[in-house]
């Protein structure tokens, strides 16, 4: 069944901080996290082994770095009840695994020698899991029931749908099938239009009470210029010709055999359904297709603009791919690091653009106009596409 991503934050404001909500929560991700893990067990086997990749992390690394992020954050933080008040640098218990830091810890272990690690077996693993959701939802009956801060559950329920995510472009770029319910099934999109946004001062950024990623923060006003903007995004009956014509490469996962467009979809070549949002699209081939279609991409302002306030018909739909915009990943004025403080460091360190909406391996949960996701332009294995903005 198609999810409406159009309803904008479902988990992340509202009802999101609520042991009840928290708790179902938390068991529906750790379901998909064994789904997916099931999946790579099947095509690989037990050892879950894989050549190295800058773009991938080895399976049993990337499962066992999320029973360990609940570990570090809930069970083995004794400031977790301060919430964003925390200190993330006090001391800790080592917990129920003996040196898991230096097999976890994603700011110190160098993506690099994780293939390396003397990580623990599928069973080992799994047990891992088992034990740290178990504990999580322990401490989250007696923190709710105390009425203390809740924080720290909804940033690692979102910290494991987001590798819940990888998990899924990890199995296309593996060749791994998946069941239906863990496959994002593309779906075709209405007719492109356009809608017409008048200039304005836009608030820019997350203003709400509830959770926020910390790069979401300070809201601040942006003036916008009158713009016209894709009402959905570019689809593939749009983005070919611009192979034929040689202004665009190929992109991964595509190829005309015989005549006819086709897609490699986790492990099987696909007719292409030329209505669906192109998709695994670099920044520099959506780059290249505006060059040729004398089109633009969307800024971050605009793009949230366009989705959350009320345009001229049509619709503005998103929620298919992830969109590239123009603007560079950067923080905002005022800017403040959230106790995990490196969720967004990598990312303003590096040379990353943003990237606006959520894709169909996105848990609708997740989902919402203010979040900014954020890659390095030549990313291909993302669930990602764009819309365009006249020039």
């Amino acid at each position: 069944m198609a999810t409406d991503y159009s309803i904008a934050r479902l988990a992340r404001g509202g009802h999101s901080n609520t042991a009840a909500f928290l708790a179902a929560a938390l068991q529906d991700a750790r379901r998909r996290t064994l789904d997916l893990l099931d999946a790579y067990v099947a095509k690989l086997g037990p050892e879950l082994a894989i050549p190295y990749s800058t773009q991938l992390n080895p399976p049993r690394w990337e499962v066992g770095h999320v029973a360990w992020f609940y570990d570090v954050w809930i069970a083995r933080n004794p400031r977790r009840h301060l919430g964003l008040a925390a200190d993330p640098a006090c001391a800790r218990p080592e917990g129920r695994m003996k040196d898991a830091d230096a097999l976890y810890n994603s700011s110190l272990v160098k993506h690099a020698t994780r293939w390396e690690l003397p990580l623990p077996d599928l069973a080992g693993t799994r047990a891992y899991l088992e034990e740290s959701l178990a504990e999580t939802l322990a401490l989250l009956s007696d923190d709710a029931a105390a009425g203390r801060d809740l924080y720290f559950y909804q940033l690692s329920l979102f910290h494991e749908d987001m590798h819940a995510e990888a998990g899924t472009y990890m199995a296309q770029a593996l060749d791994i099938p998946l069941p239906a319910h863990l496959r994002p099934w593309e779906r075709p999109l209405p007719a492109a239009a356009e809608s017409a946004i008048s200039a304005q001062t836009w608030t820019l950024g997350y203003a709400g009470p509830d959770f926020a990623f910390d790069n979401e923060l300070p809201a601040h006003a942006v003036e916008l210029e009158a713009f016209r903007i894709d009402s959905v995004p570019v689809s593939w009956r749009r983005f070919v010709p611009a192979i034929e014509a040689g202004a665009v490469g190929m992109p991964r996962y595509l190829r005309k055999e015989n005549g006819t467009w086709q897609a490699l979809r986790f492990g099987a070549w696909e007719p292409l359904n030329l209505d669906a949002a192109a998709v695994h699209i670099t920044w520099d081939a959506a780059q290249a297709w505006c060059a040729w279609a004398g089109r633009r991409l969307p800024t971050e302002a605009e793009w949230e603009c366009a989705a959350l306030a009320v345009p001229s018909a049509p619709t503005f739909q998103w929620g298919e791919v992830w969109e590239w915009t123009s603007s560079r990943f950067a923080p905002f004025e005022g800017f403040v690091a959230h106790p995990y403080r490196d969720y967004s460091r990598f990312g303003f360190e590096e040379h990353r653009y943003v990237l606006k909406g959520a894709s169909r391996a996105t848990d609708p949960r997740m989902a919402h106009p203010k979040y900014r996701n954020y890659f390095t332009p030549e990313r291909n294995d993302i669930h990602t596409g764009f819309r365009s903005c006249a020039c």
